[in-house]
């Protein structure tokens, strides 16, 4: 099932009410007339609280986390800055975290290769998209080793984001850098929470990564399993930038694009899913792969 992707933009309150989240505006200042709206807590995959004013109950974060919703928080700048997940999802997450912990280095070494992989690959297809030489993308991707151990995955960016956007722009990527820093920071968060979720469901630790070691990150599998679906951020920003060059300013147009990246489109394992969906395909390939089930992560293709 699709589940929905909610961003509450305005002071309000939260609540649970026979199993729907109701958001309530009774208590906010000049919005006291507004009518209540509800949606069924069952179709809420991740729910975006981006204004400072928004308060909620307990029960209702209860409900969300029994739901496997993935709660992402934002900042004073409107930028996600926290995400809450469940302890529980899965009836055999205790089993599927030990064969994680177990992983030998050799097989999460074969798992970042195919990451990598997978990454360039969708990389090579974002520039030919726009016509843009993509030749060395396609045979660093070829020549990607166990565990990128030369690094193609460095030598690959540095090509991509030198040649992504109009020359004229001098882009350089770097989360506090200028626009359209801004734009991708926002949509990989929202793929961030959407893998995490797709993890979470399938059992599996999202602290613990193949690749990724961060002691302060407590969702470094999300940061390595997400890195073939970057390149769909990046395609979308890449269509926004064509479209406007007001993007210094992240607005309710811009947001509500990005907020529609789980329901694009993708191609995994030769069939149309939703993002959203394919994520899900994904994180259980990659619980296949750390249980002995089968060698390949199921990773989306950009078409």
């Amino acid at each position: 099932m699709l589940k929905r992707t909610l961003c509450i933009e305005s002071p309000c309150h939260l609540r649970f009410q026979n199993g729907q989240l109701v958001v309530s505006y009774s208590h906010v200042k000049g919005m006291e007339e507004m009518p209540e709206k509800s949606v069924p807590i069952e179709d809420i995959g991740i729910l975006v609280l981006e204004h400072q004013q928004i308060t909620l109950t307990h029960f209702l974060l209860d409900k969300l986390s029994s739901n496997n919703t993935a709660v992402v928080t934002c900042n004073e700048q409107h930028m996600p800055s926290g995400l809450l997940m469940p302890l529980e999802s899965h009836t055999l997450q205790s089993e599927r975290f030990r064969f994680q912990i177990e992983a030998t280095e050799p097989l999460k070494k074969q798992l970042w290769q195919q990451t990598i992989k997978a990454k360039i690959y969708n990389q090579a297809i974002v520039l030919n998209k726009w016509q843009i030489p993509n030749q060395l993308m396609i045979n660093l991707a070829q020549k990607v080793k166990s565990g990128d151990s030369d690094n193609h995955e460095a030598q690959a960016s540095a090509h991509y984001w030198k040649n992504i956007f109009p020359p004229a722009w001098q882009f350089f990527r770097h989360r506090e850098g200028p626009p359209p820093n801004n734009l991708l920071n926002y949509g990989y968060a929202i793929i961030r929470a959407t893998m995490a979720r797709a993890l979470a469901g399938s059992g599996l630790l999202p602290a613990l990564g193949i690749f990724h070691r961060n002691r302060y990150n407590a969702y470094c599998l999300a940061d390595d399993i997400m890195e073939p679906y970057r390149p769909f951020v990046d395609l979308t920003v890449r269509e926004l930038v064509d479209k406007t060059s007001q993007l210094d300013v992240l607005n309710r147009d811009l947001k509500n694009q990005l907020l529609k990246l789980p329901t694009l489109d993708v191609k995994i394992e030769d069939e149309k899913s939703p993002l959203f969906v394919a994520t899900q395909r994904t994180a259980a390939s990659l619980a296949k792969c750390l249980i002995g089930q089968q060698r390949k992560i199921a990773y989306p293709v950009l078409t």
